[in-house]
């Protein structure tokens, strides 16, 4: 398995699975938690990093 050295996509894959794991689960995270994530994986994906 290949894991990707882009950080921004690997924090939008952390996100999506949590994301995932929140609907199947009905686990709540955090929601300040689910929103850093998300503002994190945007902006490195903007810059491309």
């Amino acid at each position: 398995m290949n894991i990707t050295k882009n950080l921004g996509m690997l924090l939008l894959a952390i996100y999506l699975i949590l994301v995932g794991l929140t609907a199947l689960l009905h686990f709540a995270f955090p929601g300040i938690v689910m929103a850093i994530l998300a503002l994190a994986a945007g902006i490195l994906i903007l810059i491309g990093k």
